[in-house]
């Protein structure tokens, strides 16, 4: 087992799970940025890993998290730093594929999405991490291409997302792909890049 912190948070990981990345913390600021505009209701957080952008971001606007991932490792961890930050009952873990364990009515006013985006041709340049945590598919978006898909379901009115990317080019292959399937009913609106990370953010709104 291994820590490390991860904003006031310290959180728990294995060689099992990815290492939670320090510049991801800008996900969790930009999206505690937007809360306070939103409507009230819970957090969802989508591609969770151990959970650490999502309990930053609860712990900063003191809103309900529904944590999701397809990876009991992760969940098990997730769980523990929920607890380990005193959000054991303010954070609901639920084990399994995005797109079956959210009920047809769940509504969200704010969404977080950390898929893996790194292309398959590319997975073998970082062999530290589990393929299972990275590999996006072809062109590295095909867990962010469902993603989109679970919010456009449960993104309740007026509410907002934040997409992680790896790259300004797969941003707006998302755009372009949200454009051409106007029944997700979303659009990005921005997107940003964070100084020394290896990714961007999107910020995504009902279209």
């Amino acid at each position: 087992m291994q820590t490390m912190g991860f904003g006031h948070l310290t959180v728990r990981f294995d060689d099992r799970v990815l290492r939670p990345r320090p510049w991801t913390l800008a996900q969790s600021l930009w999206a505690a940025e937007l809360a306070d505009g939103l409507g009230p209701g819970p957090i969802l957080e989508l591609c969770a890993g151990v959970g650490h952008i999502g309990l930053a971001l609860a712990a900063l606007v003191g809103r309900e998290l529904v944590l999701v991932d397809a990876d009991a490792n992760a969940c098990d961890h997730a769980r523990f730093n929920a607890a380990a930050a005193g959000l054991r009952t303010e954070v609901d873990v639920r084990h399994g594929r995005m797109d079956t364990v959210l009920g047809l009515d769940e509504r969200f006013p704010l969404v977080v999405a950390d898929p893996p985006w790194v292309p398959t041709s590319d997975v073998a340049r970082y062999p530290e991490d589990p393929r299972w945590a990275i590999d996006g598919g072809e062109d590295g978006l095909d867990l962010a291409r469902t993603c989109l898909e679970v919010t456009g379901r449960h993104l309740g009115p007026g509410g907002a997302g934040v997409i992680q990317l790896g790259t300004p080019t797969q941003a707006t292959l998302l755009a372009d792909h949200l454009h051409r399937r106007p029944g997700i009913g979303l659009r990005i609106d921005e997107i940003r890049t964070v100084d020394g990370a290896n990714g961007v953010l999107a910020r995504v709104s009902r279209a």
